[in-house]
């Protein structure tokens, strides 16, 4: 299977990235099928080969999900949610209706106890 993933180089500390399609099977910095681009994180540069990703991706080369973000950003690709990020999204709504719901009940019972206290007097 053929993947599109980073393979790294420049100085130590001061890594840049190259956009390849290679064997999935071969080591990260072996040598590639075919340079696609490049992607700099420290200045956020990004340099696509936009016809020779689309006939890669036409092909049925699998993106990895870091070559996915940067496909998805150079507008090569659909944004697609991702199962991992629909959970996460899920359970932060969760948590949230959860501490608004701790605090209604907080709430509720501080007025409950202030109406009893009028009533005493």
């Amino acid at each position: 299977m053929i993947k599109l993933r980073l393979k790294r180089f420049g100085k130590k500390k001061e890594a840049s990235f190259r956009i390849v399609a290679c064997n999935s099977t071969s080591r990260r910095d072996g040598r590639p099928l075919q340079e696609l681009g490049f992607y700099n994180p420290r200045t956020k540069e990004t340099r696509l080969d936009t016809e020779a990703l689309r006939t890669r991706l036409t092909q049925g080369a699998q993106p990895t999900d870091v070559v996915r973000s940067l496909l998805e950003k150079g507008g090569l690709l659909e944004k697609k949610e991702r199962p991992s990020i629909a959970i996460g999204k899920a359970k932060i709504e969760k948590e949230k209706l959860a501490k608004v719901k701790t605090k209604d009940e907080g709430n509720d019972s501080s007025e409950a106890a202030s109406d009893s206290d009028e009533a005493e007097s």
